[in-house]
């Protein structure tokens, strides 16, 4: 008997790549085609903008940020976004146009995170790594892609790094040895995790 495949699974296995375009340096889904196939996988999926006393946003002084949950099979999964212009930076004083822009985006994000289109959004954080020295990249790639296979947060994954290299912000600031060394261990446990499955 075939145990029936989690949601997330469903939805990562959803080609996306005729609904993805090109802008700027990322590739898009956008928020329309992320709902049309999520309904079409999970007719029951509801998806809520979450308030902040009363409104659809939140000021800080870091600057305004919108929040949209997706629940599917009554799995809440939350995404926090930033109010960003079309060069992704912050927006000072958004209108509410830019504000539901950045909602529509968020909500295309809290999708992902249930799996759909969750490939376009990887290397997203990559960008960074453009004013990084070549050996400061080496492997990075490597890692994150491994990494997403055996179902383990790039957070999850800083913190184990950052338990021998304490001082190490993102994984391209580790030394060469432990990114070699976490790429080994990264092997091992997807080895591990596909003779499991097997």
């Amino acid at each position: 008997m075939t145990s029936k495949a989690s949601s997330y699974e469903t939805l990562l296995s959803v080609d996306v790549s005729k609904d993805t375009k090109k802008k700027g340096k990322f590739n898009y889904l956008s928020w329309a085609h992320a709902l049309h196939l999520l309904q079409r996988e999970y007719p029951d999926a509801t998806w809520e903008t979450k308030r902040f006393d009363g409104l659809p946003y939140l000021k800080t002084e870091l600057g305004f940020f919108v929040e949209v949950s997706v629940t599917i099979e009554c799995r809440e999964l939350s995404q926090l976004h930033p109010v960003l212009d079309n060069r992704n930076q912050p927006i000072a004083k958004p209108t509410s146009f830019q504000i539901n822009t950045s909602i529509q985006r968020c909500l295309a994000k809290a999708i992902a995170l249930h799996g759909l289109g969750l490939c376009v959004f990887a290397g997203e954080d990559l960008v960074y790594l453009d004013a990084l020295e070549p050996e400061a990249i080496s492997g990075v790639g490597e890692i994150k892609e491994l990494a997403y296979k055996c179902e383990i947060t790039e957070r999850v994954l800083l913190e184990k790094m950052q338990s021998r290299e304490p001082e190490i912000k993102f994984i391209a600031h580790a030394s060469t040895e432990l990114k070699q060394a976490v790429i080994k261990w990264l092997k091992e446990t997807l080895q591990q995790k596909e003779q499991v499955n097997d």
